[in-house]
């Protein structure tokens, strides 16, 4: 490469880098906050094996799957204005990447609090212990360690998954980069160098999920 395209690569660096920490990470972290509260809710709902409640769960996670996430963005944003509803970009966007995550990690979840033993809960009960406080204390701890490493692959497609949000116009780290290639004509080096961008992001991720699975382990030693 020459000069040219080295000064290039260096000037666009912290302009995609800057969208980057205040566009797509806050928006990976909220919407994959609201998704947690989502997945629990969700999963609990499956768990409890109420008729009704458990149907509707299943429906939402069956949409929500079942469709792309770019559709649903455009659902959200073009098309509910149509029936005078308005929303601007981001919390379009947050909205639509809570609900889409929270249906897959509540599968996650789901299969976690399966796996829990069912003497947890007659200990629990044998102890005077609620039904809700045995979820709250036994059961849901021991589940959300089990769901850890998903949960963590989750957030990490999420990051990437945010680059999507640029159909909708939410000016995150590649509608930023398609600006700039727009401008220079250099789309071979720009999106490798956004693509490089996602990979340092998903990276510290990694690390973060690898320290947290050690920690989990070494607890779980103890307490055995």
């Amino acid at each position: 490469m020459n000069e040219e395209v080295w000064s290039l690569l260096a000037d666009s660096f912290w302009k995609i880098l800057l969208p980057g920490l205040t566009m797509t990470i806050p928006l990976t972290v909220i919407a994959f906050s609201l998704a947690l509260v989502i997945a629990v809710a969700m999963a609990m709902i499956q768990f409890a094996n109420v008729k009704v409640l458990k149907q509707l769960a299943r429906f939402y996670i069956w949409i929500f799957r079942g469709t792309p996430l770019l559709v649903q963005l455009f659902v959200v944003f073009y098309g509910l204005p149509n029936v005078g509803i308005l929303i601007e970009p981001f919390p379009a966007a947050v909205l639509v990447f809570s609900l889409n995550e929270g249906a897959y990690c509540a599968e996650s979840i789901r299969a976690a609090l399966e796996a829990v033993p069912a003497g947890q809960m007659e200990a629990g009960y044998c102890a005077g212990m609620s039904y809700m406080q045995i979820m709250r204390r036994i059961v849901l701890p021991q589940a959300m360690r089990t769901a850890f490493p998903p949960l963590s692959n989750s957030l990490i497609a999420m990051v990437k998954d945010t680059s999507l949000a640029a159909n909708i116009t939410v000016t995150e780290m590649f509608m930023v980069t398609q600006r700039i290639v727009a401008r220079t004509y250099e789309p071979l080096v720009l999106y490798i160098e956004v693509g490089l961008i996602y990979l340092l992001f998903s990276t510290v991720l990694t690390g973060l999920q690898r320290a947290g699975e050690k920690r989990l382990a070494t607890h779980k030693r103890r307490e055995d």
